[in-house]
Parts: C-alpha cells; sequence; structure tokens
C-alpha cells in the first residue's frame, strides 16, 4: 500500500491523537484509549501506524479471536506471555493468581480482581524499564475474563509509562468510562483519492460516486469492492454490487476471492480459519493428516488473502469469518475432526476438547464429559463464563437425559457466577421445560431465586427462595435451612417493597423446619434470628448471646466469617452490642481483603464507615467510605449510598445529605431494595432532628421503623422517632416507640441500648423523674464509642434544665455538649446547643476545627495505610492501585503536610487531633 493510501485509511487527526498519546507514555504518563468503529474503517491500519511510531517503547499486541471467546484467559496470556519471567517479582498473593489463572500451577480459584491486580502489577514493573504500549485489536472477540482483566487495567492506570490501546467495533461495558476515539467514514475528497489509488483503468465519475455513498467512506469496503471486478465494467457501472449490507458485501467479495482457488487452497483456509490460535505447526499437522500439501497454501498467499510463516494469519478477520462460515457442516466436522488428531490431549486438552465438540454431529457422552472437565478446570482457574460455555455444549451433546439435566443446571449456576444473567435465565427456562425430579425442580427454584437476588431483583428474590427452601425441606433439610437464611437476607434487603415473601413470612417458615439433635452453626443462627421476629428479644436472648459469642470468638474460621457473618450481625444488633457488631466488621474486612471476597467488601466498609462516624470519627469514616468507593470502581459495582448519607446527616449538611437521600429512596425504589429506603430515612430523622425540623424527622422515622423490628435500622430509628414525635406534640406515637425500644434494649443489657432507652424515657418522663434518666443516660454513654448520641444527652438535659427555669445548670450540660459535638463536626446539633446557650443569656462564639491541610479522602486513606506501616506494594494491592501510583500518591500527601518522610506521618496525623479537611 503507498504511504498515500496508508494515510487516508490511517486517518491523519486520529494518528496526531495517537502521537499525543505516545508522547505522553515516553514522558512517564499513563493514558487508556478506546479506538471503534464499524469492520473495515481502519482500526487496525491506525494501531498498526503507532506500533511503527513507538520505537522507544516496547510493544504488546493482542488480537481478539471469534473463536477464542470460550478459552479461558486467551487473550490476556497473549499480552502477558512476554512478561513471565517478571512474575515472581509480584507479591505472592497475586502471583499465584496469575499463575493458577494461565494453568502454570495449581491453586485454589483466582478471584478475577486479584487477576486484573497481577496484570497491572506485572505492566507497571514491566515499564519501570521502558515504557509500554499495550495494543488489543479486535476486543469484541476476546473471551470474558480477558476482557474484564483488562478493562480493570485501563481504567487503575494511574503513574505508570503504559498505554492501552484497545481496537474493537463497539466499546463493552467493560471498558465503559475509558475514554473513547470513534472511527467514522472518511470524507468523500480522501475516499476519491483511495479509490483513485488502486484503479489502474478509468473510472466513470458515476460509478465512482455511487460506489463511495454505497461504502459509506469504508476503507475496507472501498478497497474490496474493486477486487475482482473488470476494468471495462467499471468505467461503464455494469457488475456493481447489489444494495446489500455492507458487511454482507464484503463477505460475498471475500466468497468470490475464495471459489477462485484451488479446491486445496479452500480446504488449507478452511482448517486455518477453524484454529484461530495461528500456530503454523499444528495447522500443518492437521493438514497432513486430510492429505492437503502445503505447497496449497501459495495461491491464497499470493492472491493476498493469508500468511503461512511462523504463524497463520488472514488479510482482515473478517476474511477469516467469512470462510468458516461459508463451509458446509460436513466441511467444518472435516477440519475440526483433523485439529482433534493434531493437538496434544496432555498439553492443550481444552482446545482438543472444544474441537472434538464441533466436530461432533449427534450426541455423544464420551465428549460431552471431555467438556465437563474443561468445565471443572476453567472455574478452577476463575473463569466461569468459560466453564459455562463449555457446560452449554456439554448438555447439547448429552446422550444421557439426567447427565444433560445436571449439565444444564451447572452451566446455569456457572452463568450466575459469571454474572450473565439474562443467559442464566434463558438456560433454566429451557430446563425448567423438561421433565425434572423433586430435587431437581427445587434446586432450580433456588438459582431462580439466587439470580433474582444477585441482580438486583431484590422485590422478587424473597418470594423465590422461600418457595425452593419450602420444596428443599423433606429433600435436604441441610440446604433448605440455607437457602431460608439467604430468603431471610433477601427479605431484610427487599424489606417493604417485597411482593410476596415478606420477613415475617420467611422467619414463620424457617420455625417450622424440625430441629436436628445437634445443630450446626447455620441452624442455631436460623433458630435465633428468626424467632427474634417471631417472639421479640427477650425470649431469645440467651440464643443471641451464644450468636454472638461464637462470631467473636478467635476460632472462629475465616470461612465461617465470609458465609455467615451477616447473620451474626443481626444478633448482636439486636442485642444493641455495638462492640460485638463493630469486632466482626473488622474481621470481616480483614478476612475479605485478605480472600479478595471484593464483592461484598464495599458493604462491610460501608457499614464500618457508619458506625464509624456514629462514633464521631468523620475523618475514618471518610477514608473506609474512599476504600468502599474504590473496590467499587474496581468491581464495576453501584457504590453504598448509605455510609455517606449517614455521614452527611451527622454533620448536619442538608446540602449534601438531601440529593444522596433522594437518590438512594429513588435506587431502592427502581430496584426493589427497600433497605435502601430503610437507611436513607432513619439517617433523614437523624438530620431532620438535628435542625430542629421534627414533623419531618417524624415522617422519615416512621417510614424506617417497621422494615425489620428489633434488627438493623429498624432498631437505631427509635430513639430517632421518640424524640421527633415528642417534639412535634406526638406522645402517643413516642410512647409506641418506646415500648418497642424497651423490648429490644432491657434483654440485650449494653451501655449502648439502655443509655439511649433512659434518654429516650427521660424525653417522656415527668419533671421529677426525667433528671434522674438524664444523668443515667449520659453515665451509659460516656462509656460507649458513641460520642455524638453521649453529645446529644448533654443537649437534651441542658435543653430540659433550660426548660425547668435551672440555668446555671443548664449551662454546664449545654457546654459541655457545644464542645462535644462541634469537636466532632456535628454540626447541626452543635448549632442546637448554640442556640441554647445563647437562651440562657451567655455569650458563645462559634466552634472552628482547625485543618490540617486538604486532603482529598484517597489520599487521607492512603496516608493512614502509609502511618501503620504497610509498604507501597500492600497499599495498592488492598487500593487496587500499582505502587508507582501509591508512591505518587504520598508525594501529594508529603506536600500537604509540609512533611519529607513516612517517619512524619504519625505526628501530622494526629496534629490538632487528626482533624483533616477531606475534600471530595
Amino acid at each position: 500500500m503507498s504511504a498515500r493510501r496508508a494515510e487516508l485509511v490511517g486517518r491523519t487527526e486520529e494518528r496526531d491523537a495517537l502521537a499525543e498519546l505516545l508522547g505522553a507514555v515516553c514522558a512517564g504518563k499513563s493514558r487508556a484509549l478506546v479506538v471503534h468503529g464499524e469492520a473495515g474503517m481502519g482500526k487496525s491500519a491506525l494501531l498498526d501506524h503507532l506500533t511503527s511510531r513507538a520505537d522507544d517503547c516496547r510493544v504488546l499486541r493482542v488480537v481478539g479471536m471469534q473463536s477464542e471467546m470460550e478459552l479461558i484467559f486467551a487473550g490476556l496470556h497473549q499480552l502477558c506471555a512476554p512478561l513471565l519471567d517478571r512474575l515472581d517479582r509480584l507479591p505472592t498473593p497475586q502471583r499465584d493468581a496469575l499463575r493458577t489463572a494461565f494453568g502454570l500451577c495449581e491453586g485454589p480459584p483466582p478471584k478475577p480482581l486479584l487477576i486484573g491486580l497481577a496484570v497491572l502489577s506485572l505492566l507497571s514493573e514491566a515499564s519501570g524499564d521502558q515504557p509500554l504500549v499495550c495494543v488489543i485489536d479486535d476486543y469484541q472477540w476476546l473471551d470474558q475474563t480477558s476482557a474484564q482483566a483488562l478493562g480493570f487495567v485501563a481504567r487503575r492506570l494511574s503513574a505508570d509509562p503504559v498505554a492501552m490501546i484497545f481496537g474493537t467495533r463497539a466499546a463493552r461495558d467493560e471498558l465503559a468510562g475509558v475514554p473513547e476515539l470513534r472511527l467514522a467514514g472518511l470524507p468523500d475528497s480522501h475516499a476519491h483519492e483511495l479509490l483513485d489509488s488502486v484503479i489502474t483503468g478509468s473510472l466513470d465519475e458515476r460509478v465512482r460516486d455511487q460506489i463511495v455513498a454505497e461504502c459509506g467512506g469504508n476503507p475496507l469496503a472501498l478497497l474490496e469492492s474493486l477486487r475482482g471486478t473488470t476494468p471495462d465494467r467499471l468505467a461503464g457501472g455494469f457488475g456493481l454490487p447489489a444494495a446489500v449490507s455492507l458487511s454482507g458485501r464484503l463477505e460475498e467479495n471475500f466468497r468470490r476471492q475464495l471459489q477462485s482457488l484451488p479446491s486445496a487452497t479452500q480446504r488449507l483456509l478452511r482448517l486455518a480459519a477453524a484454529d484461530p490460535s495461528g500456530d503454523a505447526p499444528l495447522v500443518r499437522r492437521a493438514a497432513r493428516t486430510l492429505g492437503i500439501s502445503l505447497h496449497a497454501a501459495t495461491p491464497a498467499v499470493e492472491a493476498g488473502l493469508a500468511e503461512f510463516s511462523t504463524r497463520v494469519r488472514f488479510r482482515h478477520p473478517l476474511l477469516r469469518s467469512t470462510i468458516y462460515r461459508s463451509a458446509t457442516e460436513q466441511e467444518r466436522q472435516e477440519v475440526h475432526l483433523a485439529l482433534v488428531a493434531a493437538t496434544d490431549p496432555d498439553i492443550d486438552p481444552d482446545r482438543r476438547a472444544w474441537h472434538r465438540a464441533q466436530a461432533a454431529a449427534e450426541p455423544d457422552e464420551e465428549v460431552a464429559a471431555d467438556l465437563e472437565q474443561s468445565a471443572d478446570r476453567a472455574h478452577a482457574r476463575g473463569g466461569p463464563a468459560a466453564a459455562a460455555a463449555f457446560l452449554e455444549r456439554a448438555a447439547l451433546l448429552s446422550a444421557d437425559p439426567v447427565r444433560q439435566t445436571e449439565r444444564n443446571l451447572a452451566a446455569v449456576q456457572a452463568n450466575l457466577q459469571a454474572g450473565s444473567y439474562e443467559r442464566a435465565l434463558e438456560l433454566l427456562a429451557a430446563t425448567e421445560a423438561e421433565r425434572l425430579d423433586p430435587l431437581q425442580r427445587a434446586r432450580a427454584e433456588l438459582l431462580r431465586g439466587h439470580i433474582a437476588f444477585a441482580s438486583g431483583l431484590g422485590n422478587t428474590a424473597p418470594r423465590l427462595l422461600l418457595k425452593a427452601a419450602e420444596q428443599l425441606v423433606p429433600l435436604d433439610v441441610g440446604l433448605a435451612r440455607e437457602t431460608y437464611l439467604t430468603a431471610w437476607m433477601a427479605a431484610v434487603c427487599a424489606g417493604g417493597l417485597a411482593t410476596e415473601g415478606s420477613l415475617p413470612d420467611v422467619c414463620r417458615a424457617a420455625r417450622r423446619v424440625p430441629r436436628s439433635p445437634q445443630p450446626d452453626k447455620p441452624e442455631l443462627i436460623l433458630d435465633a434470628i428468626s424467632a427474634v421476629i417471631t417472639d421479640g428479644p427477650a425470649a431469645v436472648e440467651p440464643a443471641l448471646r451464644h450468636v454472638v459469642s461464637a462470631f467473636t470468638a478467635a476460632e472462629t474460621t475465616p470461612e465461617e466469617s465470609l458465609r455467615w457473618g451477616w447473620f451474626a450481625h443481626a444478633a448482636a444488633i439486636a442485642l444493641w452490642d455495638h462492640s460485638a457488631w463493630r469486632s466482626m466488621q473488622e474481621r470481616e474486612a480483614e478476612v475479605m481483603r485478605a480472600a479478595g471476597a471484593h464483592g461484598l467488601l464495599p458493604i462491610v466498609l460501608s457499614t464500618l464507615a457508619t458506625v464509624t462516624a456514629w462514633s464521631g470519627d468523620f475523618t475514618a469514616a471518610a477514608t473506609m467510605i474512599a476504600e468502599a468507593e474504590m473496590v467499587c470502581d474496581a468491581t464495576r459495582a453501584p457504590a453504598a449510598l448509605f455510609a455517606p448519607i449517614v455521614l452527611a446527616c451527622l454533620r448536619g449538611d442538608e446540602n449534601t445529605a438531601v440529593p444522596l437521600i433522594e437518590a438512594s429512596v429513588q435506587d431502592g425504589r427502581t430496584s426493589g431494595t427497600g433497605v435502601f429506603l430503610t437507611y436513607a430515612n432513619w439517617a433523614a430523622s437523624i438530620l431532620y432532628n438535628g435542625l430542629g425540623c421534627y414533623e419531618d424527622a417524624l415522617a422519615s422515622a416512621t417510614r424506617s421503623r417497621d422494615s425489620a423490628p428489633y434488627l438493623f435500622v429498624a432498631n437505631w430509628t427509635l430513639p430517632e422517632l421518640i424524640e421527633a414525635a415528642v417534639r412535634s406534640g406526638h406522645p402517643d406515637l413516642a410512647h409506641s416507640a418506646l415500648a418497642q425500644l424497651t423490648a429490644s434494649a432491657v434483654p440485650g443489657g449494653t451501655d449502648v441500648g439502655l443509655g439511649l432507652l433512659a434518654r429516650s424515657r427521660a424525653l417522656l418522663s415527668d419533671s421529677e423523674s426525667a433528671e434522674p434518666l438524664y444523668s443515667e443516660a449520659i453515665d451509659r454513654l460516656s462509656r460507649t464509642p458513641l460520642r455524638p448520641e453521649l453529645g446529644r444527652a448533654h443537649l437534651l438535659y441542658g435543653e430540659w434544665l433550660r426548660r425547668a427555669g435551672r440555668r446555671t445548670d443548664a449551662r454546664v450540660q449545654l457546654r459541655t455538649a457545644l464542645d462535644l459535638l462541634a469537636g466532632m463536626g456535628v454540626e447541626a446539633f452543635a448549632e442546637r446547643a448554640r442556640r441554647e446557650l445563647l437562651a440562657t443569656g451567655e455569650r458563645v462564639r462559634r466552634h472552628g476545627a482547625e485543618a490540617v491541610d486538604s486532603l482529598t479522602a484517597q489520599e487521607a486513606l492512603i496516608a493512614r495505610l502509609a502511618r501503620d506501616s504497610l509498604t507501597n506494594a500492600e497499599i495498592a494491592a488492598q487500593l487496587f492501585l500499582s505502587p508507582r501510583t501509591v508512591e505518587w500518591h504520598l508525594r501529594k500527601v508529603f506536600g500537604k503536610l509540609g512533611i519529607a518522610s513516612r517517619r512524619e506521618l504519625t505526628s501530622a496525623l494526629t496534629h490538632a487531633g487528626e482533624v483533616l479537611t477531606v475534600v471530595e
């Protein structure tokens, strides 16, 4: 192709954009870019131009293959293979995860995020020697595991000299948020010039204009539309393509070129197209099996259709797919059988099994069993999407109907794990249409419930899971109890939005399950948390305490914490045991980080941030929220809003809180997740009580109270409801809420519960009994970590004293309240205390927190981790960054804090009581 033709196809403006990207990477900056456009728009030419100019960089190339989409980590291995000699420089968990993923060693199935982090670290390590340019072409055909990992890396690049450029027909979800460069058709003037560069004879202007119009400026279409068309027809306008789609016209041109080749050459091309690895020795071995001479490649090479050298390459990916699709079923089976014979079953069993499956003309139990083993290997390497593809094909080839059903159910499970919910539901519907035995039917119902719960259909999941649990009781009582626990959690999440299967429904049904002579932990948990709803906390206080003790004991295993910890939280909260609850959360956060269970980590971090904010440490809460948001960004999961809402409401920041509350309520209604509404309304009641808007606080608290009696937010909202009801003149509502609070706080017997109970009872008491109750509340709450609640107790006591005409006594309590609340940043309640002090006649100056400096939440988090002696590599692993990015952030932190080393972080962060201005 002439230089001018390459320039026309390669797009001058777009080439300039890539040149700028290349310059940035050579200067030590990271860049990611998605170049997308329909087939033939010149993406590959543009990427080729980039690599030809990257003389100062190391170039790594990946090409997606349509027929390799089911082979786990096929694309990622292309990228990482040249760098595997550096694996030993990675942190051990990352190194082992990547080795397991690539089948280099055996180990537990690696988590997808750990794979992505390992690739990020590997690229960061390699770029220390020379800037890296990673070119990923035909990204739309990458296997899902590779696409997810590379999308993760592209989003996490920050301070490393690494460029990632993706060529794709359409941007995939995994690349959401990465800058895009869209290729449109060439301008008419360039299209005319491109045609002129390949036409040797004359071209009628009307014919030329028609070709340009029909090709839409697509460079490949323009070039291919003229192949095989005689000059006399072009001059006169005869023989032009019919009005078919652009891709159809290209395929027709490719088919015409293929048909002009000798039959042996066509067979060789079909063989090469059937195996996308480009492995020339494999193709040669398979060709010998078919009796095809290697000389058959010559006509294809001379026609410019393919290269047969150290690797097999086709002129364009669309040519490969056209060759394969144009073959008959019998011809495809022939080449796949040849590839089976040429593939070593020990070295590449999965590719061999896949070729055997493509060659199978009818059900074959042996082939299906091979595919099932490939699915097991894919699971072991952390590839549920690949496992699902193997299992689906295995089910289709199953000769035994029972095995077919089992494989279909396993494929549904694998699709569920891969997040392919629509495909899982399609396959499940097809499976349920067959004749199933009772246990298979119950398992299908269970899968449907799990899909609903995982996919965000929160209001339908409880009903489906409850139905599955009831069917499982006579068939597998252990699985039934586990299903009741899942249904219980789904009902808590759905709250009042559950269509059927409310929390009381689930609890009553669970209580009917026969007890075991020696119950295990799941059974003990299920009985305790179900009885809280059916019988009340007082009736099951010993059982609740037993659960809490079991999950705060040192011998609790990480597996038990991950699997059952959420339910133990409910037992602790039902007893108002905040110390045990926080201890469980801190342990679970560490376990989840170590185990790579990042799907649940943001929820634990958000609840931990909630209790931390409730303890008055707003800076620490903000850093936990920042970590949760970083995990969500890495996992592409929506960020949980409840911790930021609670933090904003405790601060009294109405401008920040109200939009968050509204967004959470909308999210909850859209997804059927009623717990979002419950949390938002509880936090809103705190905000409005602080602002003195008691009617609004009462309305919010009332909406939050009845979602899950005695559990979680329904407990916490009761003191807010009582205060709002008393202040707005609704004593009947306050007394009703006080009865609920008494029923949970008294059995728990903790200073948190009894302190809040005493404070609430004081609000409803006459003048003689109120004062000792306020004193009791202050005494008890002073022994708890909930410092804002202690400050509010002093405030309420001071307000009561002022109204009783005891101004001197009131000033003591109100000054204490103001100092506590303002010192923590609980601004709305502090303002209430300030106003009350003014009403006593005292002069009050406004409190202002001394700020060390303005750190972002991410910087504050990294600074705290560095202060706690974590290395850059350890911080990077926890926050899904590269070590070089952590180093870059620390340099910024040092500059803002005016320090020069990690040794000074402790004093800098504790300066002024560790009050940091954390900016968003």
